[in-house]
């Protein structure tokens, strides 16, 4: 199993984060970062061993990227590929391998149901480089879209957001939306891993399959969600392995 985090975004846990998960996915400068920390980011990833990811989102910095702008597919294939490109370039400079490309916040919850927004996505990765593979919500329009593009793809579920009955993630506005519970989340990797349900925050029980389990960087507890996840897996014999081979 997989254990990824989206850093390079100035939320502080990297380095931290860096000494356990396995994926690290990296901020291209539109939503937070710039070409200085995604640098600093790309080494101190290469260095840790960890898979690099890009982590492109909408060019909205007042919100993180976190609201729907709705931008046109257009758009969202050039805005894609521009930040694909500038983390590839820093990665070929730094003597590093980009993997994979997972998309953020507004974006990543739109493409989940859209497939316009979906298949920009996938066209601007297929642009880029169809070795790059896609982590994205598994059962997504992105993941589909990707597939159909001929890209490798990977299902990820999340340790540190609350789901709601239909898989979706639960808006952020919601007060179960954020999970901070190391022992809660530690429980759910278990499950996810095994394959068994996890719960809704309504009780209901969702069987989503992954290969990569997600902790934000800028969660409150996302050191110790992430430190308690990878122990739990490790101690009932579960390897914690990049997916991006």
């Amino acid at each position: 199993m997989d254990l990824n985090a989206d850093i390079g975004e100035g939320a502080g846990a990297d380095n931290e984060l860096l000494t356990v998960i396995t994926s690290a996915s990296v901020a291209c400068g539109a939503h937070a970062g710039d070409a200085d920390t995604m640098r600093a980011t790309v080494r101190r990833a290469r260095g840790a061993g960890v898979a690099i990811g890009a982590h492109p989102g909408y060019p909205d910095r007042e919100n993180f990227g976190r609201s729907e702008i709705g931008a046109g597919p257009s758009d969202i294939e050039r805005w894609t590929s521009e930040q694909i490109e500038a983390l590839l370039e820093i990665c070929r400079t730094e003597r590093a391998e980009l993997r994979y490309v997972k998309p953020h916040g507004a974006l990543y919850s739109r493409a989940a149901t859209d497939n316009d927004a979906a298949a920009a996505i996938a066209a601007a990765i297929l642009a880029v480089s169809p070795k790059l593979m896609v982590l994205g919500p598994a059962g997504s329009e992105l993941l589909n879209a990707a597939r159909a593009a001929g890209l490798r793809i990977v299902a990820e579920a999340f340790l540190d957001r609350g789901y709601a009955d239909d898989g979706t993630l639960l808006p952020r506005s919601h007060p179960d939306a954020l999970l901070t519970d190391p022992a809660v989340a530690a429980e759910r990797a278990l499950l996810l891993a095994r394959g068994d349900p996890i719960p809704s925050a309504d009780g209901q029980q969702l069987l989503i399959v992954a290969d990569s389990l997600c902790v934000h960087s800028d969660s409150p507890t996302s050191v110790a969600i992430a430190t308690a996840a990878r122990a739990r897996l490790e101690a009932e014999g579960i390897k914690v392995s990049t997916f991006a081979t």
